[in-house]
């Protein structure tokens, strides 16, 4: 069995108005993972990820890429804290900050 992991990511570029955060939460929701994503008012997307090692990895790869009209310029990834997800299951978009 894999252990659980939380992970935060700020993800810069072109990353807004392409549809990133709803490809984001496609991709976690076929990932199985919990957590939430939102635009940053400096531009940026940020997301905080729980679930799998294997699922939470292969979510990371995909945000360096995002859907297709998005471009990724930088993806930092630090230790999440997974108390700001608490029981909440499935992932989301959450108010802009």
């Amino acid at each position: 069995m894999s252990r659980t992991i939380c992970r935060q990511l700020s993800i810069r570029g072109r990353v807004q108005g392409v549809g990133y955060r709803w490809s984001l939460c496609a991709e976690a929701d076929r990932l199985g993972l919990s957590g939430w994503v939102r635009n940053r008012r400096d531009g940026s997307v940020e997301a905080l990820v729980s679930g799998p090692v294997e699922a939470v990895e292969a979510l990371l790869l995909w945000a360096h890429r995002g859907p297709s009209m998005a471009r990724v310029d930088s993806v930092v990834c630090s230790e999440g804290n997974a108390a700001e997800i608490g029981t909440r299951t499935g992932f989301a978009q959450i108010a802009t900050r």
